[in-house]
């Protein structure tokens, strides 16, 4: 039987032939956007161990390890992109099926009065039962790579999660570290504003004594009056900023308020980041969010691969073997054996336009995932261009504040030394002093926007992830 099975398949070639012939036409159907390059954007491929996967930790501060750890554990964010990966994962599970043979088992027994209006003849009027048990087999040839290109889809998709997955991943483990940053600003700037307060207090002290010597108008005493108020406006505001702050990372981590209620970072403890001296914009392509949108890509276009195919006949091979009898006493003999195998085709001729439908919208689905490519690679390059930006920015205006802050400091403490000599008065070193304590609070701010930035081009980076070494991947 195999013989004269591919015998017929053979002699059926001219007319498959002729069935393609008549097959749908796909002409003027296919994407028609353009991938960008990295080097149309002026980037080149550098090598860079930076950042590295685990960048938090040249922070030194176990507090910071502790939190991002829990984050990358148990946040609700996370967990929702693994399960998409792992639905990703089943279909192209799914997918791969249709390449193996399909193998199934079938038993009935139906009890039947045959007509006697029918073919059955003499067995008219009589009641039988019709039993089967068969064993039956299907196996798609994909002859035309349909299945191949969907199951390279389904890949692409897989992939795409994983990527997605990691991106959230260097997301969270960026806004921790921010919120982190921002909290250990808040307590910072909360002691300057109580050294500030109690200098305040000090001067009002001061005004009054002088106001009753007659050395100062009440307009001096009211002007010193009104700062007080204003500081303690600040300071509150400033606790309940920092409350929040706790509150976040704790959402941010998967825990509760309780789990970050005593959290107090040091500013001063937290070191800016050792950056290269060279930070090659083409880093962009280690990023999971452009690597996800790539294989977005890569999936799209298999799937226009696979709408094409759709035109072409389908061709399966069919078997079925077992047991078939209409009476209980006959069913599993010898003599109710059955078998059989031969191919199934199936073309379309005439479907009212549905494939080319098909096909047209997997082609502009491709078009919207080049677009998105495109859009995700310059977004990358303008994020990472403004970080380095702002980097170089705030590292100037460090070094203009901290000048000031050293000019204010010897000011004080002249004043200081001139009033224990008795050439000065008080008021004149708490007025200096003002000065310092507000370039202080400019120096909490600086040092916080420092380390900000730090976090924000690391992530701009793709913060330490590393793509699979594969055609969709590289840049």
């Amino acid at each position: 039987m195999p013989h004269r099975f591919f015998s017929r398949l053979a002699l059926s070639a001219p007319l498959l032939a002729a069935l393609l012939a008549g097959c749908a036409s796909t002409g003027g159907i296919a994407p028609t956007a353009q991938l960008t390059t990295p080097q149309q954007l002026g980037l080149q491929p550098v090598q860079t161990a930076f950042p590295r996967a685990d960048w938090w930790t040249a922070f030194a501060d176990p507090e910071l390890d502790r939190l991002i750890t829990a984050a990358l554990a148990g946040n609700p964010s996370l967990q929702e992109a693994a399960a998409r990966l792992q639905q990703a994962r089943a279909q192209v599970q799914g997918a791969g099926s249709t390449l193996q043979p399909q193998l199934g088992a079938a038993v009935s027994s139906t009890r039947e009065q045959f007509s006697n209006s029918y073919i059955y003849g003499p067995y008219g009027g009589n009641w039988f039962n019709d039993n089967s048990a068969l064993l039956q087999g299907r196996w798609e040839l994909d002859f035309f790579g349909k299945n191949r290109q969907t199951l390279q889809a389904a890949i692409g998709q897989e992939h795409a999660a994983a990527a997605q997955e990691q991106a959230a991943r260097v997301l969270l483990a960026a806004n921790v570290a921010s919120g982190y940053v921002n909290l250990a600003r808040l307590i910072a700037l909360q002691q300057v504003l109580q050294r500030t307060l109690q200098q305040r207090e000090d001067m009002l002290r001061l005004v009054r004594d002088r106001v009753r010597a007659g050395l100062d108008t009440t307009v001096q005493e009211k002007q010193a009056l009104a700062e007080v108020p204003q500081i303690r406006l600040q300071l509150e505001q400033t606790a309940a900023q920092i409350t929040l702050a706790r509150n976040l990372l704790a959402a941010l981590s998967g825990q509760g308020p309780q789990a970050t209620a005593g959290l107090t970072p040091q500013l001063d403890r937290l070191p800016l980041q050792a950056l290269p001296d060279t930070l090659p914009a083409a880093l962009v392509g280690r990023r999971a969010d452009v690597v996800a949108a790539r294989w977005q890509v890569q999936a799209a276009l298999h799937g226009v691969q696979a709408a094409r195919a759709a035109f072409y006949p389908n061709i399966n091979l069919t078997a079925f073997a077992g047991f078939s009898a209409l009476r209980f006493s006959q069913w599993l003999s010898g003599n109710s054996q059955t078998l059989g195998v031969g191919p199934a085709l199936t073309l379309p001729i005439f479907e009212g336009g549905a494939l080319r439908a098909q096909l047209r919208g997997k082609a502009a689905q491709a078009d919207a995932a080049i677009a998105q490519y495109n859009a995700t690679l310059v977004d990358a390059v303008h994020e990472v261009a403004d970080a380095i930006a702002a980097q170089e920015s705030v590292s100037r205006q460090i070094a203009q504040q901290q000048q000031a802050l050293a000019a204010a400091e010897d000011a004080l403490r002249l004043v200081d030394a001139r009033y224990r000599a008795g050439l000065g008065n008080y008021l004149t070193v708490l007025t200096v002093q003002s000065s310092v304590l507000a370039l202080q609070q400019a120096a909490v701010n600086l040092k916080a926007q420092a380390l900000a930035d730090d976090v924000a081009l690391i992530r701009a980076l793709g913060g330490g992830y590393t793509a699979p070494t594969t055609g969709a991947d590289a840049q």
